[in-house]
């Protein structure tokens, strides 16, 4: 019998991201806040018990395609056999900073022990999501999240006011290793502490957004056209805009969504998306109604109602 759910796997963005020293393990250490946003991926994911272990992921010529690594990971750790299929349909702009094949990762490592019957403990699951990419994890949880150390060690924030923005993506890519060997020039001791400072600050001041990303100034000096983007979202009336990540793309967050509204229609010649920023209870709620009939309610990480109460 084949178990089923239509899923949406929402995007991020990043309010503040700073960046300090190059760690031994080869990942650079980070300060970041994360947000998801209302854009997504569309996933139809299916998963048919068998005696051999088959992973099919379709609509999405995607190399090291980060949700077979996620579904791989995840029936090796349930110890299941059987066929894992999920038809992708993007609609999150790829390499724009935004998270997309994180989020698909996430949404895989969420469903899947549901569709299989069995069941993931929040330690492990975030386990499995930090091996297989770096934002994985916090599209485990959503809402807003201060993430450290590169990203995966992550500490729930507030819920803030419900915000309407616009992301612009632009056809230029920026390759994440290009976009740190960049900055790295400019990546100084001094730097480092006047940074965590900085970082604490502006966490505990509760006002976001409002912080900066690191990355704008090495990437904006390669692709000046990010600049002029973010600056435009100013004009048209943001009260906040920067770039997401390591680029390329630049969102802008309004006071109402008639002004975003405005604002998508001056950008009428970019690829321009209308965002609102998803909170953490929403995200919640988003993911229980995407795995109705198949979930215990109210419980998270969602758990199949298949599996016996002992084991609960």
């Amino acid at each position: 019998m084949t178990r089923m759910a239509r899923l949406r796997a929402l995007a991020k963005i990043n309010l503040d991201l700073r960046v300090l020293e190059r760690r031994p393990d080869g990942y650079h250490e980070l300060r970041t806040l994360f947000h998801t946003i209302s854009l997504a991926d569309r996933i139809e994911a299916g998963f048919t018990p068998g005696r051999q272990t088959r992973i099919v992921v379709e609509g999405a010529d995607i190399s090291d395609n980060l949700m077979v690594r996620a579904a791989r990971a995840a029936m090796d750790a349930m110890r299941v056999t059987g066929e894992a299929r999920f038809r992708l349909e993007k609609g999150i702009p790829m390499g724009a900073g935004l998270g997309g094949g994180s989020s698909d990762a996430a949404a895989v490592l969420l469903a899947l022990p549901v569709l299989a019957r069995r069941r993931l403990e929040v330690t492990e699951m975030m386990s499995l999501a930090a091996q297989v990419g770096s934002d994985v994890p916090f599209f485990l949880f959503g809402g807003a999240a201060a993430g450290i150390g590169r990203g995966t060690e992550l500490f729930p924030l507030p819920d803030g006011a419900a915000r309407q923005g616009v992301v612009v993506a632009p056809d230029i890519h920026i390759s994440t290793a290009g976009a740190y060997r960049a900055l790295s020039p400019r990546l100084t001791s001094n730097c480092k502490e006047n940074k965590i400072v900085s970082f604490q600050s502006h966490v505990w001041s509760g006002v976001w957004p409002g912080g900066r990303n690191d990355f704008e100034e090495a990437v904006f000096g390669m692709h000046p056209k990010l600049r002029r983007l973010r600056r435009k979202l100013e004009t048209l009336g943001a009260e906040y805009a920067r770039m997401s990540g390591s680029g390329s793309a630049v969102y802008g967050l309004f006071r109402t969504r008639a002004e975003a509204s405005r604002a998508a229609t001056a950008l009428g010649d970019e690829c321009v998306y209308p965002i609102s920023l998803v909170s953490r209870a929403q995200y919640r709620r988003l993911w229980w109604r995407q795995l109705t009939p198949h979930i215990v309610t109210q419980l998270w990480p969602p758990l199949s109602r298949y599996v016996s109460p002992q084991k609960r």
